[in-house]
């Protein structure tokens, strides 16, 4: 026959075989439970990213080389964001603002030199 041990096993109370007086039946597995979730509809992914156009970067640093260039580069610019959508609307208004600027200054120091030179000669003539 068999022998008996002193201390038996007590199997897993999940693992017992069903039919033993005294001992827990299986739990069935809940199939919902056992599948992850569907997808859940959300938020589309984002739009893959916008190139900054290149002409307003260009604008901004012919601002600072040869403003008159800046000025022709930052219109360009604003017409082509306004058609295609890209970034830099921003970089092309700062670039049409200080060229402008700049353009001005050169205006203002040449008068200013033209008219220093004829006062100049205008002052020599009469000493």
């Amino acid at each position: 026959m068999h022998r008996r041990r002193a201390f038996a096993r007590r199997p897993h109370p999940g693992t017992a075989r069903p039919g033993r007086p005294g001992m827990l039946r299986p739990r069935r597995k809940d199939l919902t439970m056992s599948y992850p979730n569907p997808p859940q509809p959300g938020y589309p992914p984002p739009p893959p990213p916008r190139g900054t156009n290149v002409m307003a970067i260009l604008s901004l640093v012919f601002a600072f080389v040869f403003a008159p260039a800046g000025i022709v580069l930052g219109h360009l610019a604003k017409r082509q964001i306004q058609q295609t959508g890209e970034d830099g609307a921003p970089l092309a208004q700062w670039g049409l603002i200080l060229s402008y600027v700049f353009t001005g200054l050169a205006l203002l120091a040449c008068c200013g030199g033209f008219a220093a030179i004829l006062w100049g000669a205008g002052q020599g003539a009469t000493s």
